[in-house]
């Protein structure tokens, strides 16, 4: 697939001073094995590589996203197709862990690679796509602890490599929370690139409501401590199982 070529943009020292004001948690993942990861140490380093990202000017307010724990339930077992089949089947635990007045998560810039009318699904998996398999879920709730049925979940992020596709919609989609307000994106684990950590990007609005733009992140990795617009609150839990990485998120809207 041919890519829209990006030339990296190194971030500035004063740009990072800023980037770093707005960490506002110690990051205890952090470790200097880059081993330790969620991907092995790989010395490849992508033709291609996306403009980076430019830090926050304004210091967003301190809202925590809501912890969910571990991933619950049964330990998946990576194969094309389970993963072809959206992991229809695997679902998280009918009541999430959630307390009455939790903190909305917290928002985080676009940056320059969102693309509008990306297509509904929920399996961006493909056959031969570089990144380690990953099965994402959670819930979307409100402050109130309350299901958002219906919100809408646009999800896009680079391949393993660290490269986004900005001509089509590879590693893009949108989907729906379901009645119980779950969600479930099969992807891959994104790659690193430039001045970032590995991410997702998140775009997510409840049904006539104000939209909110975000980003998760993963734990242990090296490169959270580098990255400016890295934060804490903004962490999965996640674990391997037979080469597939298993996470957790639950989005928690300021809506009630």
């Amino acid at each position: 697939m041919i890519k829209e070529r990006r030339r990296a943009q190194s971030v500035t020292r004063s740009e990072m001073r800023r980037g770093h004001t707005l960490a506002t948690e110690a990051n205890s993942d952090v470790v200097s094995d880059r081993s330790a990861g969620w991907i092995s140490a790989d010395n490849h380093q992508p033709y291609l590589r996306p403009q980076l990202e430019r830090t926050m000017s304004e210091v967003v307010t301190r809202r925590g996203a809501l912890g969910a724990g571990a991933y619950a339930g049964s330990a998946l077992l990576f194969n094309t197709n389970l993963l072809n089949t959206g992991l229809a089947n695997a679902r998280p635990a009918a009541t999430p862990e959630c307390h009455d007045g939790d903190a909305a998560t917290l928002p985080e810039i676009e940056g320059p690679f969102f693309k509008p009318s990306s297509p509904e699904r929920t399996n961006l998996f493909e056959p031969g796509m570089a990144g380690q398999p990953l099965d994402l879920a959670g819930y979307v709730l409100s402050l109130s602890c309350k299901p958002v049925s219906g919100a809408l979940i646009d999800f896009w992020q680079a391949d393993g490599r660290g490269e986004y596709d900005n001509l089509g919609f590879r590693l893009r989609g949108h989907q729906f929370a379901d009645a119980q307000g779950r969600y479930r994106l099969s992807s891959v684990v994104p790659g690193l690139y430039e001045g970032r950590t590995r991410h997702i990007h998140v775009k997510i609005q409840p049904p006539n409501g104000r939209l909110l733009t975000t980003q998760l992140y993963f734990p242990r990795e090296p490169k959270n401590s580098s990255d400016g617009l890295f934060r804490h609150e903004l962490l999965i839990s996640a674990e391997k199982s037979a080469g597939l990485v298993v996470g957790r998120f639950d989005f928690v809207l300021d809506v009630w």
